[in-house]
């Protein structure tokens, strides 16, 4: 009786894998056609990819959508850490709770209302548009997602260990550096790939905030796709998703390897644990 509900469960994810992933290997297989259109595949070359290392403009957008990305997770991956361990530790419950609405009423906003909330603010302080606006907008929207991703390990978190490191004499510095953040080192970096993914694939709020002589690869890719099927970009979305596997490839590994030093610490010697328990 249950073969044909694992078969039926590997059918549908195997249908929604391939809704997912069959355009982005669509757009991956036209990157190479010679016809440099995305109707017909009439041969492999790899000119779009030549043409791509040769245009500085992209070039020099992509570096700076990866400028834009490094330092504003990195930022919003600090705050928005202090941030979480700050709510953690309100005693009053109600306030908690209302510091935690607050933080996810920014995540379920829409990226438009955000977007114009910023380009209004940066308009009225006035606040040049460019680099600036966008890596303060980047940092804001992930600041929330660090805070969401941080909280759970806190909450795992073995509260007597902060007990004891005061009772020795420690201050909260040394607890903070000592204990808390070697606990939640998995959630930090978990907030911090997340909120560089989200800068990256942000269209919304960069599109806003963005100025003259300054655009992230969204924007670009969007300005040149209302102009025609450029199949450029085709070969740096290519590299980008290439980057993101490896990316994700990466987080993966440093998490197992972290739970399997845990095993090993964990790990009882089996002729021990027997001389433990027998009367």
């Amino acid at each position: 009786m249950r073969k044909p509900k694992l078969t039926l469960a590997n059918l549908y994810l195997i249908v929604i894998f391939l809704l997912l992933y069959m355009p982005i290997l669509y757009l991956i297989y036209y990157s190479f056609n010679q016809a440099g259109t995305m109707n017909e595949f009439t041969g492999f070359t790899t000119e779009h990819y030549q043409s791509l290392a040769s245009d500085t403009r992209l070039i020099r957008i992509a570096l700076d959508t990866f400028r834009v990305a490094l330092l504003s997770s990195l930022l919003a991956t600090i705050i928005g850490t202090l941030g979480a361990i700050g709510i953690f530790f309100v005693r009053k419950r109600s306030r908690q709770q209302t510091l935690l609405g607050l933080n996810n009423v920014l995540l379920v906003s829409p990226d438009v209302i955000i977007g114009a909330s910023f380009l209004l603010l940066f308009t009225m302080a006035g606040f040049r548009l460019g680099f600036y606006s966008v890596l303060f907008s980047h940092i804001a929207f992930s600041i929330p997602i660090v805070v969401l991703m941080v909280l759970p390990k806190l909450q795992e978190m073995n509260l007597n260990m902060v007990t004891a490191a005061r009772d020795l004499g420690a201050n909260n510095w040394e607890v903070l550096k000592s204990v808390i953040i070697p606990s939640i080192k998995p959630g930090i970096l978990a907030g911090y790939f997340m909120a560089f993914t989200y800068s990256i694939d942000d269209f919304a709020v960069t599109f806003f905030v963005t100025g003259n002589g300054f655009a992230t690869l969204s924007v670009e890719i969007y300005s040149r796709a209302r102009q025609g099927i450029n199949l450029e970009i085709n070969a740096l979305s290519t590299i980008l998703f290439v980057l993101a596997l490896g990316l994700v490839s990466g987080y993966y590994y440093v998490q197992q390897q972290q739970r399997n030093r845990k095993r090993k610490l964990t790990d009882v010697d089996p002729t021990n644990h027997q001389k433990a328990v027998s009367p």
